[in-house]
């Protein structure tokens, strides 16, 4: 015969202070915001706009991916900061409406930094200069005053400094400023003889100038270094009014200058400085 002893246990009561509930849920409370708050610094992400049209900043692969300089230096910022950050295509003349109405955070496209941009969005300082200049034929002839380009076919790229300056310098000249979404479509144009000249900034034109379709063109004319057209250089454009992001952006840059990523970055692409002074 097998006996079973049930042994009733009796419910015991604990008197605790509710003061005492309370000072144990804060710590706990407190551990829950601070995990939460880095959490969400960890998921911090920045969309930036960029045209992938604008060789060696910007462009794609044929299997579509972008590369270029600017692509390579928006990604060191955002590791600089510790953010995530989404690249967003688009035309250049459309990043400073994107901006505007919250498409994107941030423009990283060359964009050059001037007094009339200024009216519209806020910038880092320069990550980059260029001056502007001519390319024509191999053998071409332009005087400063560009006299010769009377009744020729100029392409430039639309909303652009150098766009500015052709309608400001070049139309008033008699000479015929024919505006391009891309330099991409300047060049098919130039090649396909609808262009007589291409007016675009240095780099990327030294860039078209050493592959086999630059091949039999060349530099002329004088180079455009007006503070008034090509700016203070190269910066990325912010909505109006963000200046922390600003500020963050330019300790980022000044972070890669130090630790000598910016330099690493720009000698996959450039034989020379184009930080400037």
């Amino acid at each position: 015969m097998i006996f079973r002893f049930d042994i009733l246990a009796k419910p015991t009561t604990t008197c605790e202070n509710p003061s005492m509930k309370k000072r144990h849920l804060l710590p706990a409370l407190a551990l829950s915001l601070f995990a939460a708050s880095h959490l969400l610094a960890a998921e911090k992400t920045l969309r930036i706009g960029i045209e992938a049209a604008y060789p060696p900043f910007a462009s794609k692969t044929g299997d579509g991916k972008i590369v270029g300089f600017d692509y390579d230096i928006g990604n060191a910022l955002c590791a600089q900061m510790k953010v995530k950050c989404v690249w967003i295509e688009g035309e250049f003349d459309g990043l400073i409406p994107s901006l505007k109405v919250k498409k994107i955070d941030m423009a990283l496209s060359s964009m050059t930094i001037n007094e009339d941009r200024k009216k519209s969005v806020d910038f880092t300082h320069k990550y980059y200069f260029t001056s502007s200049r001519l390319v024509m034929k191999d053998g071409a002839v332009v005087d400063d005053q560009y006299a010769s380009l009377k009744g020729k076919n100029v392409g430039v790229q639309r909303a652009t400094t150098t766009d500015r300056y052709a309608t400001e310098v070049f139309e008033p000249k008699g000479i015929n400023v024919k505006r391009y979404s891309n330099n991409e479509e300047i060049y098919m144009d130039l090649a396909a003889g609808r262009l007589d000249a291409i007016f675009a900034d240095t780099i990327p034109l030294s860039d078209f100038l050493s592959m086999p379709r630059g091949q039999g063109y060349a530099f002329v004319g004088p180079e455009l270094k007006d503070p008034k057209y090509v700016g203070e250089g190269a910066g990325i454009a912010v909505r109006k009014g963000n200046g922390e992001l600003v500020s963050e952006l330019n300790a980022a840059i000044d972070g890669i200058r130090a630790s000598g990523e910016y330099q690493k970055i720009s000698q996959q692409y450039f034989k020379a400085d184009i930080y400037g002074d």
